[in-house]
């Protein structure tokens, strides 16, 4: 009589990474990650199903996102970025977000000002040890990056607005407006590229 078969099975939870804990309004890959991380090998997990981690437009759904390879720079952790010198405690704002749901109009701005904040440092001479790093990630992203930096650096300059609302050369990317846009928002595109550096590189 032959032997039964005995399925290898495995199982594993579904959860957003933005439904994690913590203080900065939006759950992020910092330490609540790696705590998760932790109960799930302790339970004998295998699997964690998290959903898409692109950047998010109109209605915060992490199923309508403006790039397929981006990182949603909102899960970006201050707390590792403190731990990598971008960011002092006294850098972080105290803030009042709600415990139970994630308030997006509340937390871009937040995040926002703190990823422009470590880009400013970064510039200034902070964080000079991921400067090769950076610099690796960028020529390895450049066939993506590049184009995604522009893209959202140019929504930001036309105040969020949906691309075929944009100006007509803008929409048919004539090289001359695009050369323009590049010279003209050259530190937000590269304020973008930094932004994603930090995404992947907490999330690796």
């Amino acid at each position: 009589m032959s032997e039964p078969i005995r399925p290898n099975r495995s199982a594993g939870l579904l959860l957003h990474p933005t439904s994690l804990p913590g203080p900065f309004g939006i759950g992020d890959l910092g330490p609540a990650c790696y705590q998760f991380l932790d109960s799930l090998a302790e339970a004998r997990q295998k699997w964690w199903q998290v959903l898409p981690l692109g950047p998010t437009g109109y209605g915060d759904s992490p199923y309508q996102s403006f790039s397929a390879f981006a990182g949603n720079p909102l899960l970006v952790s201050p707390e590792m970025l403190i731990r990598d010198g971008l960011l002092s405690a006294a850098d972080i704002p105290g803030a009042s977000f709600p415990e139970d749901r994630v308030d997006f109009g509340a937390v871009i701005p937040y995040k926002r000002r703190l990823l422009e904040l470590a880009w400013k440092n970064y510039q200034a001479g902070t964080g000079a040890s991921l400067r090769d790093e950076f610099e690796r990630f960028q020529k390895h992203t450049a066939f993506w990056l590049d184009e995604y930096a522009l893209f959202m650096a140019v929504k930001h300059s036309q105040g969020g607005k949906y691309w075929v609302e944009w100006p007509e050369k803008l929409r048919r990317r004539d090289a001359v407006a695009l050369r323009r846009a590049r010279e003209e928002l050259n530190d937000e595109i590269a304020a973008g590229r930094f932004a994603q550096f930090l995404f992947f590189r907490q999330w690796q």
